[in-house]
């Protein structure tokens, strides 16, 4: 296996491996709040929400995420396709689960 590749698949089992962590903390709702409706909500509007289901967006989409790059390092190792195809559905999953999961929450706090 060439030089680069093996830097590459490195760098995507560390990406994967930090993104779990982000996940974990975020499932234990543990850590600063990495999410679209935090960062951009103002203090007054941060001191009220109800951060709970924010950080189970972030956490589940994190997961995705992460394992979409475990999908990507095996199929650097492998070059089998349907590591591939795994890896562009788990990215999907995490861009449509954060679209219907904020629709949902916002549903909920109106």
């Amino acid at each position: 296996m060439p030089t680069a590749k093996i830097v590459g698949v490195i760098i995507a089992f560390i990406v994967a491996g930090i993104l779990a962590l982000l996940s974990f903390r975020s499932f234990k709702e543990k850590g600063f709040l990495l999410n679209n409706a935090y960062l951009y909500a103002t203090e007054e509007e941060r001191k009220t929400m109800d951060k709970k289901p924010w950080y189970r967006q972030s956490a589940i989409a994190f997961a995705l995420i992460s394992m979409a790059f475990i999908f990507m390092g095996v199929h650097m190792i492998t070059e089998m396709k349907v590591f591939l195809i795994l890896e562009f559905l788990a990215i999907a999953g995490a861009v449509i689960y954060a679209i219907v999961s904020s629709i949902m929450i916002n549903r909920r706090e109106k």
